[in-house]
């Protein structure tokens, strides 16, 4: 592009819009691509354009609003769609609910190559059908193709976002203790679990409550996965004391533990186990009496169906301390990202 007079522009298209303010009007007093007129240049210079920006013969460069067009459509996703482009940005909505998964190296590497700016909601989060979860732009108007070139390059074979929608699940719940199973104080976790899971997709096929022993436990957890159980949660004795019996009956089970303890609190002593396909998570007692804990962060990826990994639990340290707030606003808040 090339700044040129107005008086001079006679007859070239201009590379951008020209907004007016007057009279209670503001917006586009001439778009990107009008010729310009003879009789256009009395209103460009009450707009105040003394010079504008018109194209020039360059196959190097390209507009804002078709890099932002280029950029989108180098990260589709499944599960949201793309809006624009509006003051040369694309914008990403979700179109269902579910866990949004960011490649954040991917991401750093587009952003360091010059011009391309891509922000998004981090790595993760748990979304609304509607919420707003990614945008798009180039910063100046026009910028080297050759930007735009490599960030396609970079997608190839990738993808930079996802959205994994929540799967339908079994669940069985295990409450554990001798006070509990003898009736000498009333179960609280139930209660508590219920109104977590009832914000997804699933089907609570039982409850069970047991006394402190293995092999009660493993049998209900066994009853529960022969009945086709795609998620067991257990609750009780889920510390390291000597009479805490859950995660010795969880392995038992044959399952695979992923990992007894996590790097975040609330819910430290959080288990998380896989036998098969199943989901095994013992919860220890903070989701009672916190709002928020460990087992709300990881439900949004249970139900999506991707597994949790080590790797996965280990993020949980860096954003892993929850603060406590007056009023919890999870997750929109620092606690649980991974």
């Amino acid at each position: 592009m090339k700044k040129v007079k107005v008086e001079d522009a006679v007859g070239l298209a201009l590379c951008h819009d020209v907004t007016a303010m007057r009279d209670g009007f503001k917006g586009a007093a001439f778009k990107r691509g009008h010729v310009i007129r003879s009789e256009d240049i009395p209103a460009l210079l009450d707009c105040g354009k003394r010079t504008v920006f018109v194209w020039e013969d360059n196959a190097g460069e390209i507009h804002e609003e078709d890099a932002a067009l280029r950029l989108a459509a180098m990260a589709p996703v499944v599960g949201a769609e793309y809006s624009g482009p509006s003051e040369g940005k694309m914008l990403l909505k979700a179109s269902e609910r579910g866990m949004f998964r960011v490649d954040t190296a991917l991401l750093k590497e587009i952003n360091g190559i010059g011009d391309i700016t891509i922000c998004s909601l981090p790595d993760h989060f748990p979304v609304e059908k509607g919420d707003r979860i990614a945008s798009m732009r180039i910063v100046p108007l026009v910028t080297e193709e050759a930007q735009i070139i490599r960030a396609e390059e970079l997608c190839r074979g990738k993808k930079l976002f996802r959205l994994l929608p929540y799967r339908q699940l079994r669940v069985g719940l295990i409450i554990t203790g001798s006070e509990i199973y003898n009736g000498r104080i009333k179960d609280k976790f139930e209660s508590v679990a219920r109104a977590k899971l009832e914000k997804y997709p699933c089907e609570i096929i039982g409850t069970a409550i047991c006394d402190d022993e293995t092999d009660m436990i493993v049998g209900e957890a066994e009853k529960m996965l022969t009945d086709g159980a795609d998620l067991i949660v257990f609750s009780g004795g889920m510390s390291v004391d000597p009479d805490d019996l859950t995660p010795g009956a969880i392995r038992a089970l044959g399952a695979d533990i992923v990992s007894h303890g996590v790097p975040s609190q609330p819910g430290n002593m959080t288990l998380v186990a896989y036998l098969g396909d199943a989901a095994l998570i013992g919860v220890p007692g903070a989701a009672i009496v916190m709002p928020t804990t460990v087992f709300d962060v990881l439900l949004p990826q249970i139900f999506t169906g991707e597994k949790l990994t080590k790797k996965d639990l280990i993020a949980l340290g860096d954003g892993g301390l929850c603060r406590l707030c007056g009023v919890c606003r999870w997750p929109v808040c620092t606690f649980g990202r991974y």
